[in-house]
């Protein structure tokens, strides 16, 4: 069908129903779906709802309020992985919908009527009480419909009609344990510093005590405060050591028992993530960024390699070789584009890094530490037991 004659139905659904259309189509298209067409109707409702650059459509503006504590939790990532700690920008559009016409139709509708006004006479102040208030009844009836087994399916089952991705139910839980602690992250976000210069021992430890404070309280949105100091590091792979400090030794399954585990399962999110984009880059014939997408994931993998013991046959191992196979796939097919004679900047050795003299004695530094940490532990065992 022309584009316009598409246009021409999709001009019949409401705002909030082409939002969320394009909110799908983006995911779809970050997911490696194929849509011929796709990318002139993503153009017309964009330029329909982001004018002002924002990620939400003026006429729904109630939602910008309603999800803005979300904001520092946001990912524009494709949400088909589960994303610890993380929410999905895409699956906003679908939930906020379905709250709409499914959970509570009429508190909705009063809510955007009321913020509608609120926000055309620029009470700021006002429009975010009215939001707290909203936030709190909605998560009320979350708790209530997520914890029965059989409304917790029919939910399931309903978010299905509205977006095809499978970690939208997941968003939910998770939108539903950020709004109830809103305010706790708010206050731990903003204690925590622009950027990490360097996220040593005693670093580490500073935010290892501020973990465990907010999460005596807060235990479901723990992943937030971690993915909160991820947002700071200067390579997301430090973030590991949240894990690997509070075991007693570097063994994968010492690590996965310390409550900060998921931390390594958030860098095996950001590999994801950065599968992701490189497929996007090189479909669009962008070599360069490409080039450091791939720099920036063998470093991950080296590193988590190096810094867990037995990495590879844990959960967390497998995972990552299923990553890297469906990555050194894609670089294999963009390198075969190429004669060999000719060479591509994919297939360079200096890519990783880890393989040069350098990073052969940066490895050595780390096995030295390492085993200097383990004998100081091993000491004070002793003397402790004497």
């Amino acid at each position: 069908m022309p584009v316009d004659k598409i246009w021409d139905f999709l001009q019949r659904l409401t705002p909030l129903t082409r939002s969320c259309l394009l909110a799908e189509l983006e995911r779809l298209e970050l997911s490696g779906v194929d849509m011929p067409g796709s990318a002139d109707i993503q153009a017309k409702l964009r330029a329909e709802f982001r004018k002002d650059g924002s990620t939400q459509n003026r006429e729904g503006q109630p939602s910008r309020y309603f999800f803005a504590p979300l904001d520092p939790l946001l990912t524009d990532g494709a949400p088909e992985h589960p994303n610890s700690g993380r929410i999905p920008r895409g699956s906003l559009a679908p939930i906020w919908e379905w709250i709409n016409r499914d959970l509570l139709p009429t508190m909705a509708r009063d809510f955007n009527t009321q913020m509608r006004e609120l926000i055309a006479l620029d009470k700021q102040k006002e429009a975010g009480q009215a939001a707290f208030v909203f936030q709190t009844k909605v998560v009320k009836y979350l708790e209530s419909t997520l914890g029965d087994r059989v409304s917790a399916e029919a939910t399931r089952a309903k978010l299905g009609t509205y977006t095809a991705a499978r970690s939208a139910f997941g968003d939910l839980v998770k939108i539903m344990h950020a709004l109830r602690a809103r305010e706790a992250i708010a206050k731990f976000n903003k204690g925590l510093p622009e950027r990490f210069g360097k996220f040593d021992d005693g670093a580490v430890a500073r935010m290892t005590a501020r973990l465990d404070a907010f999460g005596k309280d807060n235990a479901d949105a723990l992943p937030f405060a971690i993915a909160l100091i991820g947002r700071r590091l200067k390579t997301q792979w430090q973030l590991v050591r949240l894990a690997t400090k509070a075991a007693p030794s570097k063994n994968a399954a010492d690590v996965a028992a310390t409550p900060y585990a998921i931390a390594v399962s958030m860098v095996l999110d950001r590999i994801d993530d950065g599968r992701a984009a490189l497929r996007i880059a090189l479909k669009q014939n962008r070599v360069l960024i490409a080039r450091d997408l791939l720099a920036e994931i063998y470093d991950t993998e080296y590193a988590l390699k190096v810094r867990i013991d037995q990495f590879d046959q844990s959960e967390w191992g497998v995972r990552l070789k299923q990553l890297m196979d469906a990555i050194a796939e894609l670089v294999a097919v963009e390198v075969s584009r190429f004669p060999e004679k000719v060479g591509h900047v994919l297939g360079s050795r200096r890519l990783r890094s880890h393989e040069s003299l350098a990073g052969k004695l940066t490895y050595l530094a780390w096995k030295g530490r390492d085993a200097l940490t383990n004998g100081a532990t091993y000491c004070k065992r002793l003397i402790n037991a004497a």
